[in-house]
């Protein structure tokens, strides 16, 4: 057997099977993810591959920076992560890097862009992303981080006591 599968949502990825995990962790919590991608068939590939082999639920979606900061501003909408790319239909996710960090919400910040350049990483850390990963060969690496933070508190209840903040 093979150490790892391909993806049926992106074909030619490889995803160690690493990190897949039990069913009883999935089924006892998941992290609250918010996803903000301006592609369909990347948002919609993206949320069926994290959510079958991960312990996490896509809880809301945007397509443009607008709406995504008045998802991510709204205090009803709980997410304990944010996963973001840089060009969007309208706007960019570095705008909704620095509207996240202003309003000082405690979350963790993946960009996941095809724009990973060395000098585009350092500004989205620079505006408060905890990672970035490259769209077209990093999924793998956006997969195990995704479980390390999935580990690090078995329980998401309240992501501002810092259960999260340990899994970086």
């Amino acid at each position: 057997m093979l150490p790892f599968s391909v993806s049926p949502y992106f074909p030619g990825i490889q995803v160690t099977r690493s990190v897949r995990f039990s069913k009883a962790l999935l089924l006892s919590t998941q992290l609250r993810t918010f996803l903000v991608e301006d592609s369909a068939v990347i948002r919609e590939n993206l949320v069926a591959t994290l959510e079958e082999i991960l312990p996490l639920k896509v809880v809301g979606t945007a397509e443009d920076e607008a709406s995504a900061v008045r998802w991510l501003a709204d205090p009803a909408n709980a997410c304990e992560l944010g996963i973001i790319d840089i060009f969007l239909k309208r706007g960019s996710g570095l705008g909704v890097l620095r509207a996240v960090r202003a309003n000082h919400r405690k979350i963790k910040l993946i960009v996941l862009s095809n724009y990973a350049t060395v000098d585009m990483r350092a500004t989205c850390k620079q505006l408060g992303a905890d990672k970035v990963f490259d769209k077209s060969h990093e999924i793998d690496g956006l997969l195990r981080y995704c479980a390390r933070l999935a580990e690090a508190d078995g329980t998401f209840a309240d992501s501002r006591a810092g259960g999260l903040d340990a899994a970086t």
